[in-house]
């Protein structure tokens, strides 16, 4: 699979050396959105291309369809033969890839800056030109097979949070793997690819990005130049996902190859998208940091080092997703400690938190501490682009980043526990006991 391993809620964050940089927006005719930001610290470029396509588009028959689209799409087009796009990238001194998640799918370049022509060129090419192959297609889903069993089906851990995310996030696509399901991914066919890329794939569902060492000028005339002509195209409406009404709790039993026994918990929650109240998301991670936000937090403090009932544990609140966000616990016990002891603890953490307000010491503690986790020392181009393409994406403000310090520093006492006597209740918990197989035989 064509990922970028980026942390993306750490890169929503990163506040330093980039604060003032210019940032452009205009858009085609055709629907094309375009973000530019300076950056003239070093000469380089990168240039994505978002689409508002993810795997929780696919159709329950269809999983992994977008995944498999994504490799599709370094396998040819009009002009191009398979594998000659990135040959082209290398030949210039430039690197590509992708990465497809639950909510969208991008495509990435990297060069020198005056590479630029060549790297919108290639975009506009396979953004307008893309050729699926039926033989390449099938070639390519063998590869994926492969890249899910090595990733997945061999990986007892893996397999696991799998059959956990499908218990627990019901009604959602969220609820199926990006990789999809094996026996449906190894029955797609060419003419679902076609169709996913004609639906999607069109300029009114995508946002260009250009950051690094370039101006405006520089950038909409050769934007202009290679990508004004693509029809805009159509696509589907994208329905908000969420869990709503709450599914009641659900509770599922695991025997695996794994090597130590693990709790998961996952609570369903608002994210920044679906809150009614957006101060919900911030108050959130600041619970997630009362919980587990260091050596002073509480799990660490109470769990870990003072009762000694876990080897570790965390939690930690996923509130950046257009469809619901999720606030999830995990654990592995220390030896002769069940999962029901620790799975009673941090229920107990919980209604610590419904019953007891923080105190400002910790307020001012967890603050601090959030704050420096989500800053980078040191901005990146790529970083820059992959921020300011996946809030545009997600039909958030492209200036989030800045607000949040803000933001951050409105939340109270109060708010914390509200949203967790609010969101942290059975009825949107999902419970998952994870053991080796030959402890269950026993």
């Amino acid at each position: 699979m064509r990922q970028l391993m980026v942390a993306l809620a750490a890169i929503l964050w990163s506040l330093t050396a980039r604060a003032e940089l210019p940032t452009h927006a205009f858009t085609l005719d055709n629907g094309l959105k375009v973000l530019i930001r300076e950056d003239h610290r070093a000469s380089v470029v990168t240039v994505m291309v978002w689409f508002k396509a993810g795997s929780i588009d696919e159709a329950p028959y269809e999983t992994g369809l977008a995944h498999v689209l994504e490799h599709m799409m370094f396998k040819g087009t009009e002009r191009l033969g398979p594998g000659d796009f990135s040959k082209l990238v290398a030949r210039y001194g430039g690197s590509d890839n992708a990465f497809t998640s639950y909510d969208y799918t991008a495509y990435f370049q990297q060069y020198e800056a005056s590479r630029l022509p060549l790297a919108l060129e290639l975009e506009a090419e396979r953004l307008g030109n893309l050729k699926i192959d039926d033989d390449e297609f099938h070639r390519e889903l063998q590869v994926v097979l492969e890249e899910r069993r090595t990733r997945t089906d061999d990986n007892p851990n893996a397999l696991a949070w799998e059959k956990f995310q499908a218990v627990a996030r019901p009604g959602t696509g969220y609820a199926h793997p990006i990789i999809g399901w094996r026996s449906l991914l190894a029955q797609l066919q060419p003419e679902q690819a076609r169709s996913w890329y004609d639906r999607f794939y069109v300029p009114g569902n995508a946002t260009l990005v250009v950051a690094g060492d370039v101006t405006r000028d520089q950038v909409e005339p050769l934007v202009r130049r290679f990508f004004s002509d693509l029809p805009a195209g159509t696509t589907p409406p994208r329905p908000i996902q969420t869990v709503n009404p709450a599914a009641g709790e659900r509770r599922l039993d695991l025997a695996m190859a794994v090597q130590v026994p693990a709790l998961y918990m996952l609570y369903n929650v608002p994210s920044l998208v679906t809150a009614e109240q957006k101060q919900d998301f911030y108050a959130l991670t600041m619970l997630a940091g009362v919980l587990d936000g260091g050596m002073s937090a509480r799990i660490e403090t109470d769990l870990v080092r003072g009762e000694k009932l876990v080897a570790g544990a965390g939690a930690g609140y996923s509130g950046i997703q257009r469809g619901d966000g999720t606030f999830t616990l995990t654990a592995t016990p220390n030896p002769g400690v069940t999962l029901e002891q620790v799975e009673q603890a941090l229920r107990e953490q919980i209604k610590t938190l419904q019953t007891t307000l923080p105190s400002e010491d910790e307020m001012a503690r967890v603050r601090a501490g959030v704050l420096a986790s989500q800053v980078f020392e040191k901005d990146s181009v790529m970083g820059q682009a992959m921020e300011l393409g996946m809030l545009s994406t997600l039909g958030l403000d492209i200036d989030l980043a800045k607000q949040f310090e803000e933001q951050l520093g409105k939340v109270t006492a109060e708010d914390v526990q509200r949203v967790a006597r609010q969101w942290l209740v059975p009825e949107r918990l999902a419970v998952a006991h994870v053991v080796p197989a030959q402890e269950e035989e026993q």
